[in-house]
């Protein structure tokens, strides 16, 4: 009976010793293991930083410099002119494969099929909710462009043009679509405009 009476008074000194002495330092945070963990070594993007002469962390990229991996095809000039010299000289590169025309009919319904319709008939969700009206079809042999010439005739390098820079009320896909992804699309947009 001695011997727990012990056991319980040295666990209550040790317990009380241990409960004093963690509240004697309100700043504490206690031990740290690896604290390098913790606290990240990196400058954050917006933290001022004295290693660049402008003191920023975040720098502008060189000019005339791309992403890696990120190679962009002959470059015409969102104009008439352009457009124009676009449709004659951009030939797609990619092959006409089932694999290809699949990534591209899938990224056509995401992109492009809620205003220009699954079909390519003009007649997308947003469309048909009146959000938007005078969406080309792409099927419909009378159907003309507003750049001229018939919507059905428009070349490989035409539809390119116009999903790299927009028209219209079309935006700009440039930033969503690689290069490669934009020739699929327009892979899938020629079956649609030869109706199959």
């Amino acid at each position: 009976m001695n011997k727990n009476k012990v056991v319980l008074a040295s666990f209550c000194i040790l317990a009380s010793a241990v409960v004093f002495s963690a509240c004697r330092d309100k700043q504490s945070t206690g031990l740290e293991y690896a604290r390098n963990m913790y606290d990240p070594l990196a400058y954050n993007p917006d933290q001022p930083n004295n290693n660049f002469a402008n003191g920023q962390t975040a720098q502008t990229p060189p000019k005339n410099t791309v992403p890696v991996g990120f190679v962009e095809e002959d470059i015409y000039p969102n104009t008439a002119a352009g457009y124009e010299e676009a449709g004659v000289k951009l030939v797609n590169s990619l092959q006409l494969t089932e694999k290809n025309l699949l990534q591209g009919q899938h990224l056509y319904k995401v992109f492009c099929g809620p205003c220009h319709g699954e079909a390519g008939d003009g007649q997308g969700h947003l469309v048909k909710i009146e959000k938007f009206t005078g969406v080309p079809s792409f099927i419909d042999p009378e159907k003309a462009s507003s750049r001229g010439g018939l919507m059905k005739d428009l070349s490989a390098g035409k539809i390119y043009h116009t999903i790299k820079y927009g028209v219209n009320m079309m935006g700009s896909y440039a930033s969503q679509l690689s290069p490669e992804e934009r020739w699929k699309v327009v892979a899938y947009v020629q079956q649609l405009q030869k109706g199959k």
